[in-house]
């Protein structure tokens, strides 16, 4: 396989954009990924749009033409990639492929979603498709109840507090106040995690993800078209890895153990050839606090049932042992679902070019994403170093 590279990145901040169309989003998103690469909209050879709901929220499928007609180069290979809430990853996953096998030697990776002008009732609906439709979600469970399962399960089998666990909210938060790019840019407590609406019980409404819409991009390319860019600072896209878990957690055998991560990041991990233990900058997919705390044990950070001491003890704090989530995590950053793996992509991107400001992780080399689709169905991680 041919090496890969990030040279460009661009995103618009999360929030509700009433005046902004999916179109307008990916748009967007795309000329400043452009622009930041230094290179004309006609290198681009191939897009590859992540989105999961554009279908039932927009009653609009075909993104690839779509954001090629509007971006103004028609022609161009286009497709739309769908992997629930891992959609954005597994966009930058297929197009990491397309220029590694030597297809293409410049391509666009862009994760979009629109969900604040869409009824709850039809969000719901629409999320609730991350897990099987026919025999999950005719019960009336949502997605949010499924993770509610698991809260409980964790606190009850390692006998937990739940203060502890609502540390990840309050360490986002923390972080989200310097990105540009987060929906919500203010600290919270403890306290104020745990005085918030119950959703789903033991779930506090400061414990989940918000909707929001956004769009993010990267500029992927090949070693040979690195060539003709000029830029002090080369990153590469060492390792990208997908993998797959039994659909449901009903079916599964433990639903503390997300196996798709162990899966997915040993692979990954391996491609880069670095150890889990050589990353730099950590981004995982937090889209209730639970799931950052089972994603740290899953990846192989902490022993099952501890992943919560790695925040209390702020090891993922930047200056800790794993920084973790430093531009405000799925909490406060902001989770439009099929964008977040491209704005996790892209915060990595930020760190190892040395441009995260107030929370730059110092002499940060190699930075990992883990996205995911469900309850952990779907896996993404992507590995990136850099090597100037």
């Amino acid at each position: 396989m041919r090496k890969v590279y990030v040279v460009g990145g661009g995103a618009i901040r999360i929030g509700e954009h009433w005046t902004f169309s999916l179109r307008d989003l990916m748009v967007h998103a795309a000329e400043k990924a452009i622009e930041d690469a230094g290179i004309d909209k006609k290198d681009v050879e191939a897009i590859y749009v992540g989105n999961m709901s554009s279908g039932p929220l927009q009653g609009q499928e075909h993104l690839g033409p779509l954001l090629a007609t509007w971006l103004g180069v028609p022609g161009v290979a286009g497709y739309k990639v769908e992997a629930a809430c891992a959609s954005g990853g597994a966009a930058l996953h297929n197009a990491f492929l397309a220029v590694a096998s030597g297809l293409y030697s410049c391509v666009l990776a862009l994760g979009v979603e629109k969900m604040s002008d869409a009824l709850t009732a039809d969000l719901t609906s629409a999320l609730i498709m991350a897990d099987d439709q026919e025999y999950v979600a005719f019960t009336g469970t949502s997605f949010v109840g499924l993770n509610a399962l698991v809260y409980r399960a964790y606190m009850e089998r390692f006998r937990v507090r739940q203060e502890d666990i609502a540390l990840f909210a309050v360490h986002d938060h923390k972080y989200a106040v310097n990105n540009p790019y987060a929906q919500f840019r203010r600290e919270i407590s403890v306290d104020d995690v745990l005085s918030s609406p119950l959703v789903a019980d033991p779930i506090r409404l400061f414990e989940c993800a918000p909707i929001g819409d956004g769009a993010a991009a990267l500029i992927l390319c090949s070693e040979e078209f690195t060539n003709r860019l000029k830029t002090d600072v080369l990153i590469e896209l060492a390792g990208s890895a997908v993998a797959t878990d039994i659909f449901s957690i009903n079916n599964r055998d433990d639903l503390l153990n997300l196996k798709a991560t162990r899966i997915a990041s040993e692979r990954a991990l391996k491609m880069a050839n670095v150890d889990i233990k050589d990353v730099d900058v950590l981004e995982v997919h937090d889209a209730f606090t639970i799931l950052g705390v089972l994603h740290l044990e899953d990846l192989g950070l902490a022993k099952k049932g501890e992943g919560w001491k790695l925040v209390k003890e702020g090891e993922i704090e930047v200056g800790g042992k794993i920084p973790t989530n430093t531009m405000g995590g799925l909490k406060a950053r902001g989770h439009p679902v099929g964008a977040t793996g491209m704005y996790q992509a892209l915060e990595i991107l930020t760190q190892l070019r040395g441009e995260a400001g107030k929370n730059q992780v110092e002499d940060a080399e190699v930075g990992l994403a883990q996205n995911v689709g469900g309850l952990g169905g779907t896996v993404t991680i992507n590995v990136f170093r850099r090597v100037r």
